[in-house]
């Protein structure tokens, strides 16, 4: 290979503009070089070497392919890996080669000879923070570890401090013997140490420690001014299965001043089975397509590295465009060479659309009729239809009552049917979802009157208020914030105290009958959990809240919340919907929203965020959009290319029915009702507002009893429970030979088999027979006409414990 040069410098790189030479075909490449020039102004800085060659839209890490030496060997060294550390000071050229190419990159050494002196919260802190001395795991712990305990992560400067330098006699440090300090010696492992070596006592940090203690171990060098920012190379990229990428980290203090900081920066991957990462930077893909997040933390600011991994040789299917939807998921899809399955068949969609939007199956009329129906638009139809039914408003009420908490122990039965009666009429009347969350946020009265005011009294205190009403509305994680920096996001004490204050003035009112009234008083600004003083009132990421017009602070943060240009209260919304629909959220979790976790789609979340807005909050509209698109309406079945995929959305995903839905839906297909504790007959699961109703069958299918706000709280997970109880069950067995139910009925009946098979089918699968399974069904009823009953039994039985039945979208 040979390359001709020429050399420029654009936007912070050394670029080397190369064409190679090869049968008489020309392509163009380029190789860049970051930095251009290298500064190193005290004895632990470090820089790393970033050389990435471009071709076309594609980039690659060739860091460690070529060949570095120094014009000056005394000045720097350099290793293979293009990290360079400073040996004297004084000026001198890195070389890098390759074959007979040659580039050059000027190197500044200072500050070697009389270094300023070490500051704890920006240099020791990160040395700490990076050998996990301040993990949970570690000194970190709520409890410390071994008598020594240092704030989460090191976002406590002066505790950690004080804790390093004053605790115990000051025993950690030695400053006679610097050497001999107890940090160091364990740190190292030359003491007995429970986590084992640390520190390398032959690198940088352990110098850096050492010279801290030698200076007398001050707070803070006032010449090192705060880190503002960090910036990553690359910040995204495509990589090649089983290859390999550098990441360079460069923090950017208020003066604009830059710093590598690679070598103390913390790097972790939120999907671990596609890419690995090396407490280096170096980040290693699988063979599996897909995309990651490359989390990267220095000090209190955080960033990421997205990386996308395509097939090797794509060969991508996009679905039919139905609306805006496809076309983003198609184009992530052909993005990664991902094929999307083929459309599911009418008696999948309908099953698929009815468990979803309204909890419930369909009749065996209702699927004849869909499935003998060939108007175009009939799917369309059906959708328009689930929308307007009873069901719709009792299924969402059910859900939402989840996490709005309605458990009848905290707020009395009588409000658990407050808030389930106005939950059934906002989803009946199609309340737009700002102004639904507005009356939540801002409701008074009763706790047992209709309406959503016992949503406080089911969390009581101002701090549990902020941590619920920011996970459920806003998506966001604060409870972290509480004690510590949130390890993964900007929000600090501060902001966890801002937020607290908009709810200091909730109160509870004692009234004549017994029960209870949420009011409003005054409030205060919330106290900062660590320095005892007031922090002024705001919201995430936002100025100080003006409250002198404001008789209750709720007020303001409806406002705050539901503006248009709120960053997260639509986001959140938008990610519940999708996940519900599609099995997935664009974000997962779907309540942690943030900039370290970010959509597996971001154009597709950008557009539905807006979409959402024009329509001005109409979730049934909302809804209408997604399962009209041709990405809902896919086929569960996988191709050869989309066996792995389960983050973009180019087969369905297959989803346990919630517990109500379940028992509802063997009731339905029985034609025997469950008889609920002190209710009529005739209620369906889904409509039964007690959250502590005895019920074995919800306990084992994991109908949550409403203690948080996280839809994690309910269990979706198959358990051999579960399976044991529809296969061996007594309350199971009485619906199928109910004298009643359905399989008597169509046993009696006069239907021919082949009628009374399709009629069975259609009631609990929604589709027809296939012929395979009409030739052995068919043969089992002909030969057993004396007891057509056991058979009809025994096939129900049958159809209720498969997968088919028992999932959506199976």
């Amino acid at each position: 290979m040979r390359w001709s040069t020429s050399f420029v410098v654009t936007a912070g790189m050394l670029v080397l503009f190369s064409q190679h030479t090869q049968n008489l075909v020309a392509t163009e490449r380029t190789i860049s070089i970051s930095p251009p020039a290298i500064v190193l102004d005290r004895p632990e800085s470090s820089e790393q070497i970033l050389i990435t060659e471009r071709v076309g839209t594609r980039q690659f890490d060739r860091t460690r392919e070529f060949q570095y030496s120094v014009a000056d060997p005394a000045i720097i060294e350099i290793r293979a890996d293009g990290l360079v550390h400073p040996r004297a000071e004084g000026t001198t050229q890195l070389i890098i080669t390759q074959g007979e190419d040659r580039l050059t990159v000027p190197v500044t050494v200072s500050g070697l000879n009389d270094p300023r002196p070490v500051s704890f919260p920006s240099e020791i802190q990160p040395l700490l923070t990076k050998a996990r001395c301040n993990s949970g795991g570690c000194h970190g712990k709520a409890e410390g570890q071994n008598g020594f305990k240092l704030s989460l992560l090191g976002f406590d400067n002066e505790s950690d401090f004080d804790a390093l330098v004053k605790e115990s006699g000051g025993r950690r440090l030695d400053f006679a013997r610097p050497e001999t300090s107890l940090i160091l010696q364990k740190g190292t492992a030359r003491m007995p140490h429970g986590g084992g070596a640390k520190i390398d006592r032959s690198g940088p940090g352990y110098n850096l420690m050492l010279r801290w203690i030698r200076e007398g171990a001050p707070f803070d060098s006032p010449s090192i001014l705060p880190t503002v920012r960090i910036e990553i190379e690359p910040a995204e990229l495509i990589m090649d299965p089983k290859s390999s990428q550098q990441i360079k980290v460069t923090a950017i203090d208020a003066a604009g001043k830059r710093q590598c900081v690679t070598t103390a920066a913390e790097f972790i991957s939120n999907a671990a089975s596609l890419v690995e990462t090396t407490s280096s930077g170096l980040i290693h893909s699988r063979e599996i397509p897909g995309e990651a997040a490359i989390l990267v933390r220095y000090l209190d600011q955080v960033a990421v590295c997205r990386v996308t991994l395509p097939r090797p040789h794509p060969e991508a299917i996009r679905p039919q465009e139905n609306n805006f939807i496809d076309r983003h998921v198609g184009d992530k899809l052909v993005r990664l060479g991902i094929p999307a399955s083929s459309p599911a068949d009418d008696s999948t969609f309908l099953r698929r659309v009815f468990l979803d939007t309204i909890g419930t199956l369909p009749t065996s009329a209702e699927a004849r009729a869909f499935l003998s129906d060939n108007h175009p638009e009939k799917r369309i139809r059906i959708i328009d239809s689930l929308l307007t039914r009873p069901e719709y408003a009792e299924f969402w009420a059910m859900k939402w009552s989840d996490i709005l908490r309605a458990d009848k122990i905290k707020i009395t039965p009588q409000g658990t049917v407050g808030v389930t009666r106005w939950l059934r009429k906002c989803f009946a009347e199609n309340l737009p979802y700002d102004e639904f969350a507005r009356q939540i946020l801002t409701s008074q009265g009763s706790i047992q009157q209709e309406g959503p005011a016992a949503f406080f009294k089911s969390l009581e205190t101002p701090e549990a208020t902020a941590r619920s009403v920011s996970q459920l509305f806003l998506g966001v994680r604060i409870e972290c914030a509480q004690c510590h920096h949130h390890p993964s996001e900007k929000w600090s004490q501060d902001d966890y105290a801002g937020l607290v204050g908009f709810f200091t003035g909730v109160a509870f009112k004692k009234l004549p009958n017994g029960t209870e009234s949420v009011i409003s008083r005054k409030g205060t600004d919330y106290n900062h959990p660590r320095t005892g003083l007031p922090v002024a009132t705001r919201g995430l990421g936002a100025p100080p809240a003006d409250l002198r017009a404001v008789a209750d602070r709720r007020q303001a943060f409806a406002a705050w919340m539901t503006d248009v240009e709120n960053p997260f209260f639509t986001r959140a919304i938008v990610n519940r919907l999708w996940a519900h629909y599609l099995g997935r959220g664009l974000v997962e979790p779907i309540d942690d929203l943030r900039a370290t976790n970010p959509s597996t789609n971001e154009p597709l979340m950008d557009h539905l965020v807006t979409h959402l807005k024009e329509l001005r909050y109409d979730l049934k509209a909302f809804t209408k959009t997604i399962l009209s698109s041709q990405t809902y309406q896919l086929a569960s079945a996988t191709k050869e290319g989309n066996r792995d995929d389960f983050q973009h959305y180019s087969h369905a995903l297959t989803k346990s029915m919630p517990a109500e839905v379940l028992l509802d839906a063997v009731c339905h297909v029985t034609l025997v009702p469950e008889k609920f504790n002190g209710w009529p007959e005739g209620y369906r699961a889904i409509q039964v507002w007690d959250n502590r109703m005895p019920s074995y069958f919800f306990r084992i299918f994991g109908r949550p009893v409403r203690a948080s706000v996280c839809e994690c709280e309910r269990s979706n997970e198959p358990s051999i429970s579960q399976a044991l109880h529809l296969l061996n069950s007594p309350e199971i067995h009485e619906k199928i030979t109910h004298p009643h139910g359905r399989a008597r009925q169509l046993a009696e009946s006069s239907l021919a088999n082949a009628e009374l098979l399709e009629e069975l089918f259609l009631c609990t699968l929604t589709r027809f027979p296939s012929e395979s399974e009409k030739d052995l069904l068919l043969s089992e009823l002909e030969t057993a006409q004396a007891d057509r009953r056991a058979v009809v039994e025994d096939i129900f039985w049958s159809i209720l414990n498969t997968k088919e039945f028992l999932f959506n979208n199976e």
